[in-house]
This record gives structure tokens, C-alpha cells and sequence, in this order.
């Protein structure tokens, strides 16, 4: 990819949303399509007609970008994201974020749904994630784009610590139990084995899926603040009966059902911006 493409793609997006000038990027997960649903004014987009722009193929993703309007902001909302286990390139796959970045915006919601490796964890319980750990290929490698950012950009706190303290806030004044962890990044297409989930908890994580690390890690770079919210969907911890089995579908369902509450946390969250 060149800066070019980046440009190309942004100045589309600007001549079709006229004078509107977003602040928030937002990035809508398996299932997590319904906050679209919450967007005032909206303008939308499907990937297709954008110059560049892959095409979502996930289960649960709807491939549109819709600009709008929440709490009082103009978002640029992805309702459904790129993956690396559709085939796209790690550029391909964190696209979006630098279109973002051209844009002028400064903040980057994502949200996701993953297995619960914590014990304390049920389906349909939001983790604010406020670190992870990444086991996809890092979408920094090659050429260092130095338009966006530094050869060797610091992680030490890649979910923005204030925007994480104003989360908790808000969850314990709208009554929401948010939990708080670690998430898990790896390729997939397959669901984990037993073994696999005991072993990545072990490893410090408490939730685990297939995207939204890579995403985080170029929004870092380009300066953008991240914040991060995954749902989970299915438990992944504990013993598991004989007839057990992961479901895509039911993963879908599971977020679907839980997406009201991360709405409210979201729509609260940028109030404050």
C-alpha cells in the first residue's frame, strides 16, 4: 500500500459525506452490527463502492461504513471488519484505520466477540480490554509508513487509560457489570482446542479471538487513541461435555443478544469526548 491509497480512499468517503468532519472511528465486531442501528443521520457506505477497500466475507459482518451521528458526535462506524484468516494481508486487513487517520480522527472505538477464558466469565458479560496479547502477524512489518508514525512505536498502554477510568464510571453509574482483561489475538479460522484454552489463559489472557489486535496496534502508531470493549460469547474455560462444540452462528446470537449493553456503554462514552 501507498499513502496514496489512503488518500484515495478518504477523499471518496469525504465527497459523499459533504461538510460532516467525524472525530470517532468505530469498528463493530461478529455480531455487533446493531449499534449501527444507533446512528443518527446516517450516511452509508458498503466497502464495495469505496476505492480500496476490502470486502468483509465473516459471518455476522455487513460490510458497510456508515457516518452519523451518536450522543452529539459525527462516527465513522465499520459495521463488519477485515480478518486475517479471510486471506487479506495484514495491510489490507488495518485499511481502515489509516483511511481513519487521514480523516482527522483522533479516537478509535473496537469492539469484538470472544471467548471467555476467565472462570469469572458467562456469555453475554462485556470485558473492557485493557491490554492484549498478539499472536498475528504484527501489520508494522515492512516498510515503516513514517506519514503515520515512528519505526518502533511504544505499546505500553495501547487502551487509553483515561477513556478506560470514564468506562468504569459509566458501567457503575448505568448499571452494567463490566469486567476488565486481557484479550487474546490469534489467526483462527479455527476455534480453539481444550488444551489451547487452557494454555492462552495461562499466558495471562482471560478473553480470546481473532481480530482487533492488529487493528489497535496501527492505530497506536498513527497516535490514536483506542478503546476497546469485547463481548463474550461463548465460555471457553472449564471442562467441556462430550457433545460440545463451538458454533459460529451461535457466537453471532450470543453477541447480538449482548450488544445492548455495549451500545450504552459506547453512546455514554463519546457523550464525554
Amino acid at each position: 500500500m501507498y499513502f496514496s491509497d489512503y488518500q484515495t480512499a478518504a477523499a471518496f468517503i469525504k465527497e459523499r459525506i459533504g461538510q460532516r468532519q467525524p472525530c470517532v472511528g468505530i469498528v463493530l465486531g461478529s455480531g455487533l452490527g446493531a449499534l449501527a442501528d444507533a446512528i443518527e443521520e446516517p450516511i452509508v457506505l458498503p466497502y464495495k463502492e469505496i476505492p480500496n477497500f476490502p470486502v468483509s466475507t465473516a459471518i455476522g459482518h455487513k460490510g458497510n461504513l456508515i457516518c452519523g451521528t451518536i450522543a452529539g458526535h459525527c462516527v465513522l462506524a465499520m459495521q463488519g471488519r477485515f480478518h486475517f484468516y479471510e486471506g487479506y494481508t495484514m495491510q489490507q486487513v488495518t485499511f481502515p484505520m489509516r483511511v481513519m487517520k487521514v480523516m482527522g480522527i483522533e479516537t478509535l472505538f473496537v469492539s469484538n466477540a470472544a471467548g471467555g477464558l476467565n472462570p469469572g466469565y458467562k456469555v453475554g458479560d462485556l470485558m473492557m480490554i485493557k491490554d492484549h496479547i498478539n499472536m498475528l502477524p504484527n501489520p508494522l512489518i515492512g516498510k515503516n509508513m513514517e506519514e503515520f508514525g515512528p519505526r518502533f512505536p511504544d505499546m505500553t498502554r495501547p487502551y487509553d487509560p483515561e477513556l478506560r477510568k470514564l468506562a468504569r464510571e459509566i458501567a457503575a453509574r448505568v448499571g452494567i457489570d463490566l469486567k476488565e482483561g486481557v484479550y487474546y489475538g490469534d489467526t483462527g479460522p479455527t476455534y480453539e482446542t481444550p488444551a489451547e484454552y487452557k494454555f492462552k489463559f495461562i499466558a495471562g489472557a482471560d478473553a480470546v479471538g481473532m481480530s482487533t489486535v492488529p487493528e489497535v496496534i496501527v492505530a497506536r502508531h498513527c497516535g490514536m487513541r483506542v478503546f476497546g470493549v469485547s463481548v463474550i460469547s461463548n465460555e471457553a474455560h472449564g471442562d467441556f461435555s462430550d457433545d460440545y462444540v463451538n458454533d459460529g452462528d451461535d457466537v453471532v446470537e450470543a453477541a447480538n443478544a449482548a450488544s445492548k449493553n455495549m451500545i450504552k456503554l459506547f453512546t455514554e462514552l463519546i457523550r464525554t469526548l
